[in-house]
């Protein structure tokens, strides 16, 4: 691997220390009264860390996919989980057909914005009758004069209530059954609230961060606001997407890993029948295998981390990262569950949120069943299933 170990040590180290200072009651008091982690966002922004992956040139650090997913596995493993890991990934992946595909005018106004934490972006490409089928989106932005004019929905929008831009993908020709993922565009435009409506959904886990449903009514996008070439959008879009993947697999890893800490430290110290808990097989070995698991994670993941900083073909490593991480996160945290027994129900012990909140990572940013959709008929070369 051509990862440079002193880079990402020192990545690390800061980020460690930096995520540090806000501790698990921070965290818990964030997520029981849904407000959004500024404090810990501005932090990062003041240290100069939001713009890891955008270029220098535009105020960013210009790190590789493998800083930035190192600095993202800290702040997940720091106790702030997924609620954290959102509020600063939406920084680093998302902006990504920007800083490839964007105008120079684009690129040049927004980017260092960005980089500053001066503004925040939401992702609009998920719709609620589309599923995992992205060809099949109906929002649909109408070409009108100097622009475009979009309608349509869209659902589970992380940031929505606090945006002020969002990448948005609706379709501007309809869908072709031979070649149904052309005729979709990326826009990168205002939230423009007189224009889109906002509804907040209640849901599991990560609540400090807001989810939601957008209604689209006749939003006008100047043409300037248009990411790269008309109708190819959704190739676009991959280019964020496999950047997720990995990234969502090393947090997933940092929240495992946390858990973990949280089980043996309480197996160590719970006594029943006279004796730590942790002496008993039947409690550490299920964490000890999660701890075998986590580390090949790891492996998979940085491997394809390093792979898209290449420049090399990463597909089917990004989904195995995701899938990977996801898994071997949510078993760590569901042993730890288990080992705190019934006191894993009480807040006080913190692993029921990271419960909550890594659960996610197996449906989103796509579930565990996609995944394995993708693998068979790309890397078995099985017949497609969907």
């Amino acid at each position: 691997m051509s990862i440079e170990r002193e880079s990402l040590a020192e990545v690390r180290k800061h980020t460690r220390e930096l995520a540090a200072k806000f501790d698990l009651e921070y965290w818990r008091q964030k997520d029981k009264n849904h407000e959004y982690p500024w404090e810990f966002v501005h932090a990062f922004r003041d240290a100069g860390w939001l713009g890891a992956l955008i270029p220098e040139e535009y105020g960013g650090l210009g790190l590789g996919l493998a800083e930035a997913g190192v600095m993202l596995q800290e702040v997940a493993a720091s106790g702030a989980g997924m609620s954290g890991g959102s509020a600063i990934h939406f920084y680093v992946f998302p902006p990504a057909p920007v800083i490839k595909y964007g105008s120079d005018e684009m690129k040049a106004k927004w980017l260092p914005k960005l980089a500053a934490g001066e503004i925040l972006m939401c992702f609009g490409i998920t719709e609620p009758d589309a599923g995992v089928d992205t060809s099949r989106i109906t929002t649909r932005a109408e070409k009108v004069e100097g622009g475009w004019k979009v309608n349509g929905r869209k659902v589970w929008i992380t940031n929505a209530q606090n945006a002020h831009r969002i990448l948005l993908l609706a379709r501007t020709s309809p869908r072709d059954e031979k070649r149904p993922l052309d005729g979709m565009t990326i826009f990168f435009t205002d939230f423009d609230r007189e224009k889109i409506t906002v509804r907040e959904i209640e849901k599991l886990g990560r609540a400090a961060i807001d989810s939601n449903e957008l209604f689209i009514d006749d939003l006008f996008i100047p043409d300037e606001d248009v990411v790269g070439e008309v109708g190819k959008g959704f190739t676009y879009i991959i280019d964020g997407l496999n950047p997720e993947r990995i990234v969502v697999g090393l947090e997933g890893i940092g929240i495992g890993r946390l858990a973990l800490q949280l089980g043996s430290t309480y197996a160590k110290e719970r006594v029943v029948f006279d004796r730590p808990i942790g002496q008993n097989q039947a409690v550490a070995h299920p964490l000890a295998d999660s701890w075998i698991r986590l580390e090949a994670a790891n492996q998979v993941c940085m491997n394809a981390a390093d792979l898209f900083d290449q420049g090399l073909p990463c597909g089917l490593e990004a989904a195995a990262s995701k899938y990977l991480g996801a898994e071997a996160g949510f078993e760590a945290c569901d042993r730890s569950m288990s080992t705190h027994g019934g006191y894993a129900y009480a807040k006080e012990y913190h692993i029921e949120r990271l419960w909550r909140e890594v659960r996610l990572l197996r449906n989103a940013p796509f579930s565990q069943e996609m995944v394995l959709n993708y693998i068979s008929s790309q890397a078995l070369k099985l017949p497609r299933s969907y």
